[in-house]
């Protein structure tokens, strides 16, 4: 049994969506740990507000398969992906971590980078697995948040029942 974080956000719809999303999770995966939700501002480029959080849960599926079930709630939530990296989404789930696995290339990508450069991957994971240590740099997730600049990306705390 692997113990897998994953990265949900969402700027169109985002309440809807992440329930969508939760609720689809806890379908496929049973029991999830859940952060609190985050607002924060589009990064990268012009939009509105993004929602976003961090679940935990434990699966005996491989990678892929995570990956896979992962974008069948992108399309459940209408997801189109286009060629434009950075735009307004109703739903952006990611593959964050994958017990201590590293596979830094594609279509792995874990630890996925997000986690120590954006605050609103951050911060939810230190709220749900403060002790939790990164794969790579062998330090833990809280200690990782006191050091980050929250200033450079602000958080809001937002009350989202999911």
């Amino acid at each position: 049994m692997a113990t897998v974080y994953l990265g949900l956000g969402s700027n169109i719809d985002a309440e809807k969506n992440l329930r969508i999303a939760v609720a689809e999770l806890r379908i496929l995966f049973g029991d999830l740990t859940v952060s609190p939700v985050y607002m924060n501002a589009a990064l990268g480029f012009d939009g509105p507000d993004f929602l976003n959080l961090v679940v935990r849960l434990s699966t005996v599926s491989e990678p892929l398969e995570v990956i896979e079930q992962i974008e069948r709630i992108h399309e459940m939530a209408g997801r189109k992906r286009g060629p434009d990296r950075y735009s307004s989404r109703p739903l952006d789930i990611d593959l964050l971590l994958y017990g201590d696995r590293v596979d830094p290339e594609p279509p792995l990508r874990l630890p996925r980078r997000d986690i120590l450069e954006n605050s609103f991957v951050l911060r939810p994971l230190a709220d749900i697995a403060p002790g939790l240590v990164h794969p790579v740099t062998g330090q833990t997730i809280g200690d990782h948040w006191r050091r980050f600049d929250g200033d450079s990306h602000p958080l809001k705390p937002v009350d989202v029942i999911l």
